[in-house]
């Protein structure tokens, strides 16, 4: 079950600015790199951005639990909003690290920007997982069963570009949570 992917993709709303992901598979754990390079920065050093630990709760699983092992405030959020997906996707723990810069979007990394960034990086990262990904815990099977997850409802929003502003989607997956 061991598993090194690497894959590099463009950065949405960006002109020459990749998105290089690793995913690395064992059989207790997922570990998640990311990084932005633009054709300018090839041959700089990138700095290190954040890394952020996140677990199924058994009592909840539809709120992972995780913690800031390295906290980077500019990617912070992204980091922990991308290991708490992937642990509703996969149901195993994950270790995240970013230093995802959105600075070379076309308007410097507003809210939108953000989250067309974080759905390239599910739809992505879903690809490459799908050897451990628990068919319950994804968008398709949630539909067709009629159920729902945090997971499923963010990610269609996104896709579907209605989600306002960062405060209401967290609002709506904590109000998930409790019901």
């Amino acid at each position: 079950m061991d598993q090194d992917q690497e894959v590099s993709f463009p950065l949405p709303r960006a002109l020459d600015t990749r998105i290089h992901m690793r995913i690395i598979t064992k059989s207790a754990v997922i570990i998640v790199q990311l990084t932005t390079v633009s054709a300018e920065e090839k041959l700089s050093i990138v700095p290190m951005g954040s890394m952020v630990y996140a677990m199924p709760d058994k009592f909840a699983p539809n709120m992972p639990l995780s913690t800031q092992i390295y906290k980077e405030e500019p990617t912070v959020d992204f980091t922990t909003r991308l290991a708490k997906i992937l642990v509703k996707m996969t149901q195993m723990p994950v270790y995240v690290s970013s230093s995802l810069s959105l600075a070379n979007t076309g308007l410097g990394g507003t809210f939108e920007e953000e989250m067309a960034a974080m759905q390239v990086v599910v739809e992505i990262a879903s690809q490459r997982l799908q050897h451990v990904i628990k068919p319950s815990n994804t968008p398709a099977a949630a539909a067709h069963t009629g159920t729902s997850n945090a997971y499923s409802v963010s990610l269609e929003e996104v896709k579907n570009k209605t989600v306002g502003t960062l405060k209401e989607l967290t609002i709506r997956s904590t109000e998930a949570g409790k019901s």
